[in-house]
């Protein structure tokens, strides 16, 4: 990473507190000083996320002002260490220290949230982060050349600047990942500023970074909106789940013991805890490779490697191998005289080893769809055990599970038939006229984003082996980020209702939507439907883009036409794209505009 001026800053956050668990084996103790060190080193880059992802319109001379506050704020600490304000949890320090700045609590209105104190302060800045961004500027960009010469005048400035502009647009990734992202883009600088054709060495290297940045993203939006609407449970049967297909080997109880770490992780990562969430995360994975033999053939090469290299490529690791000696089934389920009596000795207990059996026998199905056998099987013994003779009622569930299964495999199937049949454009606005007709309260920005994932999600796993775990899984992070992370997050009653009725059904919940039935188009705005000879210039995905945002507004706009009107509409939008184009003056070109424009729109 980088060298760090402010050494010492996170011994007052850390050993001036009660609230942290000292170590108290010899192992334990190596690993905390590994990540105490660690920590050590990126106290910038910590006091930019923690400030960045709660104050997202703040600039980053603000946020040099911060990190000035907290430096005179530790050497107070460590120059009278029995201060009653240096026994504080660090994220409440932190929290004070932005409400402390003169005037920015009312400048970025969020001066509501320090009114409060302890948990509600941490919660209130923490449903005051906007996941959609479209309020920032766009993200800066500069010339190679100009980045270069950056990064070669102050790397430290390079890097701090491009942490604060990653971490405000990006809300509630988790400090590890956007850490491993800055170490990463600071390795493609340092190659890049080296090479003879630094563009195509930038527009290369870049791409891999902002792929992982995007994808871990997405997965942890949707996992802290699952949190918030949902709660612990929720998390604790997804995280079973996932941990059950990784790790097949390992045992009920230590996963269980895995599982409470996890899920206290996620508690602190979500609210942006960004001191917590990296020390906890450390002790997880710390855990893990512990325990590597006993867990996973895949992952020692990941336990070489330091924080957080080391936590993202353990996360990243591929599924083990299934024991050999793994029955198909698990008969204590299905077969035991005795299941109502287990069930309800300890019903939460009960059902967390029945997901964990069942999906380390199923590598191949999706999150979801794991958590959906397991309701079907709440279900059926709740109408089993209030039988006569509930064993042979439950008998049968396995022929549920595996006919549940094939419904949703079917279904998938069929949905990459039809996208192999409509190709990536028709795909495209195939899903840009469904997504704008159940939800046409989101933004044109939104919902082009959404409509262009979904064919990500399509044109990536339908050629796979694992084409329906893929599809699922994906497809479940792009409705994720539809729903949003904050549970006061409200589109429409129907969309609502899908996000928060049950986080397993929520695909197919989506499947069963139709048109908003009381939805009032917007007035109509010539303003949106004026097209300029800048279109004649745009380049393909620039044009692409336009195209996406017209077929937006006029599904928006003519919300009760057909499918195919609106595929008719946009084909004479490209065809007076392509006749207004060929005028060789710009000033014909707009007379033709303007021609065209009311025949594509009326």
């Amino acid at each position: 990473m980088k060298q760090l001026k402010l050494t010492g800053f996170i011994f007052f956050l850390f050993f001036l507190t009660e609230s942290l668990m000292l170590p108290t084996e010899l192992q334990d103790l190596d690993n905390f000083n590994i990540t105490q060190k660690f920590i050590e080193e990126n106290v910038e880059y910590i006091t930019i996320i923690t400030f960045a992802q709660y104050v997202q319109e703040a600039t980053f001379e603000e946020m040099e002002k911060l990190v000035k506050d907290m430096v005179e704020y530790k050497d107070s600490c460590m120059a009278n260490s029995m201060l009653p304000k240096c026994s504080k949890l660090p994220n409440n320090v932190l929290q004070e220290a932005i409400c402390a700045m003169e005037g920015l609590p009312q400048k970025h209105n969020f001066s509501h949230c320090c009114s409060k104190a302890d948990a509600e302060r941490r919660l209130c800045f923490l449903y005051n982060k906007k996941a959609d961004v479209g309020f920032l500027p766009p993200f800066p960009t500069l010339d190679p050349e100009e980045k270069c010469q950056a990064f070669k005048n102050n790397k430290e400035s390079f890097l701090n600047h491009f942490v604060y502009e990653v971490a405000r647009r990006n809300p509630f990734v988790f400090a590890p990942t956007l850490l491993t992202v800055a170490a990463h883009f600071g390795d493609v600088a340092k190659s890049c500023c080296e090479e003879q054709n630094k563009v195509n060495c930038f527009q290369t290297r870049t791409v891999p970074v902002m792929q992982y940045l995007k994808a871990f993203s997405s997965y942890q939006n949707n996992a802290c909106g699952a949190l918030l609407k949902f709660g612990t449970k929720i998390i604790n049967s997804i995280n079973i789940a996932i941990l059950s297909q990784k790790f097949p080997k390992i045992e009920f109880k230590e996963l269980i013991s895995l599982i409470e770490d996890v899920a206290s992780n996620y508690d602190e990562c979500c609210e942006g805890d960004v001191v917590h969430c990296i020390r906890h995360m450390s002790k997880i994975m710390n855990h893990i490779c512990s325990k590597q033999d006993a867990l996973s053939s895949k992952i020692k090469e990941c336990c070489e490697k330091k924080i957080p290299e080391r936590d993202q490529c353990i996360i990243n690791s591929s599924k083990d191998d299934r024991p050999k000696d793994l029955s198909p089934r698990e008969a204590k389920f299905t077969d035991s005289e005795n299941v109502c009596q287990e069930r309800d000795a300890d019903p939460d207990t009960f059902f967390a080893e029945f997901n964990f059996e069942y999906s380390r026998r199923h590598p191949d199905l999706s999150i979801s769809q794991l958590l959906r056998v397991v309701q079907i099987y709440k279900d059926l013994l709740r109408n089993c055990c209030n039988t006569e003779n509930p064993p042979d009622c439950y008998h049968y569930a396995e022929d549920k599970f595996n006919e549940a299964t094939e419904k949703s495999l079917k279904k998938i199937q069929q949905e990459c038939k039809h996208s192999q049949n409509l190709g990536k454009d028709g795909l495209k606005y195939h899903y840009l006229i469904r997504l704008t007709k159940i939800a046409p309260q989101l933004s044109t920005e939104e919902l082009v984003s959404l409509g262009k994932k979904m064919v990500t999600v399509f044109t990536t796993c339908c050629t796979l082996s694992e084409e329906f775990a893929c599809v699922e899984n994906l497809a479940d992070l792009v409705l994720g980020e539809l729903c949003g992370v904050n549970e006061n997050r409200t589109i429409n009653p129907a969309v609502d209702h899908c996000c928060k009725s049950n986080f397993a059904f929520r695909g197919p919940c989506f499947e069963s939507l139709t048109a908003h039935k009381t939805y009032v188009p917007p007035p109509f705005s010539q303003d949106l439907f004026t097209f300029h000879t800048d279109m004649c210039q745009s380049q393909n995905e620039e044009l692409q883009k336009k195209t996406d945002r017209f077929l937006v507004n006029i599904v928006k706009l003519k919300y009760e036409v057909a499918n195919k009107e609106l595929q008719s509409l946009l084909t004479n939008f490209g065809n007076a794209v392509e006749k207004c184009c060929k005028a060789e003056e710009d000033e014909e070109k707009l007379v033709c505009f303007n021609k065209e424009s009311p025949k594509i729109v009326t």
